[in-house]
């Protein structure tokens, strides 16, 4: 489940934090690398879990109606979403039972929450269609599902709130966690019953080793890459870049010398993603153009042996290059500090 795009993330995240917090023990800032991206995993079944505890807040509705029904002699609901054999499925699942019998937090603890999120699914559209169709079948359970959870779980406020409440390592996992949960959603197949598989913290050992040996590239060979940067960007000045634009582009040039098989176009287009979202306002673009720039100089050079694909010239690389960055005050400086380091959640020292 935890993919690339995700590690490059966690890397981002802790390779500034390992600069700002100035204790330097790698070992340390490893084993967070990966605790943290364990929690990630932890949050996939959290997410997934909530599908077996909504369907027995149903179930507990259910109940309360029958009896209504039963006593007043009229006619009794139906059972329908109550008995969703895809949520039933997953409440049987023997790896999300397995896992949520170790957590630390669990849906039964949170009551409240739960029949707030059922009655706003009981009041949307799409469970009204759902209740209404003639259509029985599998398919029909499971797309429902696929359904609530992209238009009132994905995007859920109170959720957001909540989870930030159980972990701080989840304030940037979410949005890519979703994906995972949507698609274990459509792999469910009725057949496979309580043995249905779900996704696995990491596809292979050789993402774990991705992780690893970029985290440690990263900061064991900082001076050198940061040399790089000088040498291809010679009108600019790094001390008016952000930080974290430094760190971003020493993470990436990290993975174009150490990863032969990663494309240096697919590396440069990660981080700019990255820095979309975690840095300034202008430091997609600051960053594409800086290492665009990197690249074609390492390869000039011989330091990089790849191929590089030309979607840019080479003309507007070094025009975005030679644009004198806006001068900030020290108090401008501090103020952007402080905003990465809310973006990131840690706590660093100044």
């Amino acid at each position: 489940m935890i993919n690339r795009e995700l590690i490059r993330i966690k890397i981002v995240q802790l390779v500034y934090a390992y600069y700002q917090n100035g204790s330097k023990n790698i070992d340390s800032a490893e084993k967070e690398l990966f605790f943290s991206l364990e929690k990630a995993y932890d949050l996939y079944n959290i997410l997934l879990s909530l599908v077996p505890a909504i369907t027995q807040e149903a179930q507990k509705h259910l109940e309360v109606a029958q009896t209504i029904a039963r006593r007043e002699q009229t006619e009794e609901p139906s059972a329908k979403f109550a008995m969703n054999r895809f949520a039933q499925q997953v409440m049987d699942n023997k790896m999300l039972n397995m896992f949520m019998e170790k957590q630390e937090h669990s849906w039964r603890d949170e009551p409240e929450f739960i029949k707030k999120l059922y009655d706003l699914i009981a009041a949307s559209e799409t469970y009204q269609t759902y209740m209404s169709s003639k259509e029985d079948s599998y398919e029909e359970d499971r797309e429902l599902w696929r359904k609530l959870y992209r238009t009132l779980i994905q995007d859920n406020t109170d959720l957001d709130t909540l989870l930030e409440e159980w972990s701080l390592y989840w304030n940037d996992d979410k949005e890519v966690v979703d994906t995972f949960v949507l698609k274990t959603i459509k792999r469910f197949n009725p057949e496979n019953g309580e043995d249905q598989e779900l996704l696995p913290a990491f596809d292979s050992e050789e993402d774990k080793d991705f992780a690893r040996n970029l985290f440690r590239a990263s900061i064991l060979n900082a001076n050198e890459y940061q040399r790089f940067m000088s040498d291809a960007s010679r009108n600019w000045d790094f001390s008016r870049l952000a930080y974290m634009d430094v760190v971003l582009m020493q993470i990436a040039i990290a993975e174009m010398m150490n990863f032969p098989n990663i494309s240096i176009n697919v590396t440069i287009n990660e981080y700019v993603d990255i820095a979309k979202v975690y840095s300034t306002p202008r430091s997609g673009g600051y960053v594409n153009g800086m290492l665009d720039a990197i690249a074609r100089h390492l390869i000039h050079t011989g330091k990089l042996l790849k191929h590089m694909d030309d979607p840019r010239e080479r003309k507007l690389s070094m025009k975005i290059l030679e644009k004198p960055l806006d001068r900030k005050t020290d108090a401008e400086q501090e103020v952007l500090q402080e905003e990465e380091q809310d973006q990131f959640g840690f706590e660093t020292e100044k």
